[in-house]
């Protein structure tokens, strides 16, 4: 495995297995790597020559200092994880080396999608991941990019972001990677005290109680929105941010509660700020 920490060696490592004929396969992360990462690497094992991993913390996607600062981070750790996992390529860069001026003068805007849900209650967090992610892409060139479905609005700002922008690259989404009690596989799940980890269960209950109720026949929107705020409001460690039913493509309101929607929702655990989705067929 080759360890880069430089966009230009970065950029040259991906272009060289590219000139040897390999498909290349990229999987971006911050670090803190989790089961869900592990299945990003492996599913780009399987379907590419090379899979590089970034490992960056970035600055700009996050609203607070504080949160920035409390992000977990052991390079080697991850280093060592994506490796076993199928990584030829880490590319760990630091702050200075992917944003050598500071604040950058030029950003990516995502939109609307970036303003509403997750973006409401963290502004300007889309605006850093596209940034980041335009940068990732640029660098490694033609390429599969892999994407967990856990991050679902951030999937969707991905792949719009692509599109637009005409960027060399192959957006692939993967499932959601949960652990024993059905919570969605996350860095944040290390930071919840013992108790707080046992109350997060409640948004995976949440998310099956609504498909149930959708499933079973529930034409109202709203009444399948109250489910999963009722069932989060039963857990008195959990704080509702929001629960919402959406088109998985544009993110707003179905036109009608048919085809294929997605349930997106957000809670508060102790001082834990966790989101969760699910889709659902209808």
């Amino acid at each position: 495995m080759e360890l880069v920490v430089t966009r230009e060696g970065f950029r040259e490592a991906a272009s060289a297995a590219r000139d040897r004929g390999l498909g290349v396969g990229l999987v971006p992360t911050m670090g803190s790597l989790h089961e869900g990462h592990m299945s990003l690497v492996a599913r780009a094992a399987r379907q590419c020559d090379v899979v590089a991993v970034s490992i960056f913390v970035n600055p700009i996607q996050f609203s607070s200092a504080e949160d920035l600062a409390s992000y977990p981070t052991d390079l080697q750790r991850d280093v060592e994880l994506a490796e076993a996992a199928g990584a030829g390529i880490v590319f760990a860069p630091s702050s200075n080396e992917m944003y050598p001026s500071g604040e950058l003068a030029t950003r990516v805007e995502p939109g609307p999608l970036g303003t509403r849900l997750e973006g409401a209650s963290r502004p300007g967090h889309f605006a850093g991941v596209a940034t980041v992610v335009t940068k990732l892409l640029s660098l490694c060139g033609h390429c599969r990019a892999y994407f967990g479905e856990k991050d679902f609005q951030q999937l969707v700002v991905v792949r719009r972001l692509v599109d637009e922008l005409d960027l060399d690259a192959e957006v692939v989404g993967c499932p959601t990677v949960r652990e024993a009690d059905g919570l969605a596989c996350s860095s944040r799940n290390r930071r919840l005290a013992p108790a707080d980890r046992r109350a997060a269960g409640v948004l995976f209950k949440a998310l099956v109680a609504a498909r149930d109720l959708a499933a079973g026949g529930e034409g109202d929107l709203a009444a399948i929105e109250r489910m999963m705020g009722a069932v989060v409001d039963s857990e008195p460690l959990a704080k509702l941010d929001y629960a919402v039913v959406v088109d998985p493509v544009t993110l707003a309101p179905p036109g009608a509660l048919a085809g294929e929607l997605r349930l997106l929702m957000s809670a508060e655990v102790g001082s834990v700020r966790l989101i969760d989705n699910m889709g659902v067929h209808l």
